[in-house]
């Protein structure tokens, strides 16, 4: 089975990936950290259920382009 992938491009320095598990709690268990410019290539797997980023950054999935707003 294929999993999805992501890609995040952040738009201002500072933006925040963050993982979080599967399973009956869900935890933060990997951040990272992206600056202007800088683009990350993200999988969800049989560990990682969500991702929730933070700042201004493009998301581009499957499904299309998000743009995330920056951090207020």
């Amino acid at each position: 089975m294929a999993q999805d992938y992501i890609i995040i491009q952040a738009e201002e320095d500072g933006v925040h990936v963050i993982g979080l598990t599967r399973g009956t709690d869900t935890k933060f268990h990997h951040s990272e950290k992206l600056d202007a410019g800088e683009v990350m290539i993200a999988q969800f797997t049989e560990h990682t259920s969500a991702m929730k980023i933070r700042g201004k950054a493009q998301i581009h999935t499957a499904h299309g382009v998000i743009n995330s707003e920056a951090k207020k």
